[in-house]
């Protein structure tokens, strides 16, 4: 099954489709935009991949950024806030903490943001702080 996908690169870089190969522990996966041909995206390019229930999304929609206390997904995980260099802040769950791998994913803190779940390329992270 496909999934949607935004991959957001590292040199600012967006691309935006579906794509069926996408495994943290390879190198590559492919992602086809809408009429395009499929393009090959390298994992250590990528600052993280967001996976979507929208392509469009909703650009006016702020997500929450604290957790609700009854969230059932906060049980077994930690409240993260990660920075990247281009100033982008992500506050989202982790299943471990501190993450051991390269790709590590987060869940959104807000069950009704347009992410399903972000695959982040730990090197493209400039700070990573657990949340009280």
């Amino acid at each position: 099954m496909s999934k949607q996908v935004v991959a957001r690169y590292q040199d600012g870089r967006v691309v935006k489709g579906t794509s069926m190969d996408v495994d943290p522990n390879k190198p590559v996966f492919h992602v086809k935009p809408e009429g395009g041909p499929a393009l090959e995206v390298r994992m250590g390019d990528l600052k993280a991949l967001f996976f979507v229930r929208s392509l469009q999304g909703n650009p006016a929609r702020n997500d929450a950024q604290t957790l609700d206390p009854a969230d059932p997904r906060s049980r077994g995980s930690t409240l993260v806030r990660l920075g990247f260099a281009d100033g982008e802040t992500l506050t989202g769950l982790s299943i471990g903490y501190p993450p051991k791998k390269n790709f590590f994913f987060i869940l959104p803190v807000d069950p009704q943001s347009n992410n399903v779940r972000v695959l982040v390329n730990r090197e493209a992270v400039t700070s990573m702080e657990k949340v009280a």
